[in-house]
């Protein structure tokens, strides 16, 4: 009798024990009502990273009921952000909205960044790609790349090119671009591409590589000319525009992406369960047909093809950036 009551009470001992422990091993719900999830953006409000971070977050609480908040952090070629995120806990709950230029070029081009693109996040998932292009303020008379290099060669040191930071990729292709056409520029950067936007439509500057939602946007001002796309082929939203290839400057050709990345050391299960959080956003009607109104498409995937892209497109953008000499700033 003894015995019996022993070997239940071991038993149940045991299978208490084994279900704590399944328990433990299970992850946390995620997101978690009444907690907030916070997406860091690297540039001002008003542009259009933020516009796209937005749009996901909207997205991403009408699914879940968890409330996802765009949180602005512009400045120092959008680092204050990455190394924001980099020191944040690897809750889920603190995530970067980033492009390319954060990890692929910034490491490339600026001195004393204070994250490595590879040790200091956690891949979530590619969230859209699309191109830059180059637009120019009417008040210059080029209606063309061809007329654009014609007219800087006639006026060395007069062309302002914006960018919005020092290193990103709106300024290494600026720089590639001078180059390659054998002009002189004058780099203006910004903490964002809102302001440098403007700056261009109120002739401040006369050049800038721009992302797309804001270009074409902008274009219907009358204030500004889209000259071409740097990408490898045309943009399927913009067909009738040209690449700057086809217009005789080589290389201006890397396609941009923007991805949602963690802090590093975020545990398996909680890295599933954000990208599928997010892929489960982006993959929507709504959600795709917003960005691609900007000449973006979505792109959700794996966060292992997200790793492979962020290595890729660092290998890719050191190449291009050593073949132009651009000196570390």
């Amino acid at each position: 009798m003894m015995r019996s009551f022993r070997r239940r009470a071991l038993l149940a001992l045991c299978t208490s024990s084994c279900m704590a422990g399944m328990a433990l091993a299970q992850p946390a719900q995620y997101p978690q009502p009444g907690k907030t999830i916070r997406l860091m953006v690297g540039l001002a409000a008003g542009g259009s990273l933020d516009a796209q971070a937005r749009t996901v977050a909207q997205k991403i609480t009408e699914q879940t009921g968890v409330q996802v908040v765009v949180d602005n952090r512009p400045g120092a070629s959008m680092m204050l952000a990455a190394s924001e995120v980099a020191r944040a806990n690897p809750d889920g709950y603190t995530l970067l909205y980033a492009p390319s230029s954060t990890f692929a070029q910034n490491p490339h081009t600026l001195n004393n960044v204070p994250y490595d693109p590879f040790k200091d996040f956690t891949p979530i998932t590619l969230a859209t790609k699309g191109p830059l292009v180059l637009t120019l303020h009417t008040s210059v008379p080029a209606a063309n790349v061809k007329e654009l290099v014609a007219w800087a060669k006639a006026n060395p040191g007069k062309l302002n090119f914006a960018s919005f930071g020092t290193g990103t990729s709106s300024h290494v292709y600026a720089e590639a671009f001078a180059k390659a056409a054998g002009i002189e520029i004058v780099h203006v950067p910004y903490k964002g591409t809102a302001d440098a936007a403007r700056d261009l439509l109120e002739g401040r500057v006369q050049a800038y590589f721009d992302a797309a939602p804001t270009a074409l946007i902008n274009e219907k001002t009358g204030k500004i000319r889209i000259l071409g796309v740097a990408a490898p082929v045309r943009n399927t939203f913009m067909p009738t525009v040209p690449t700057i290839s086809e217009q005789g400057v080589a290389g201006i050709d890397l396609t941009s992406w923007i991805a949602v990345v963690g802090p590093a050391k975020m545990a398996p299960e909680l890295v599933a369960r954000v990208n599928a959080v997010f892929g489960a956003a982006l993959s929507t009607p709504q959600v795709h047909d917003t960005i691609a109104k900007g000449a973006y498409e979505t792109s959700p995937g794996t966060p292992e093809q997200l790793a492979s892209e962020i290595r890729s497109a660092y290998d890719r953008w050191g190449a291009m950036i050593k073949a132009i000499g651009f000196q570390k700033q």
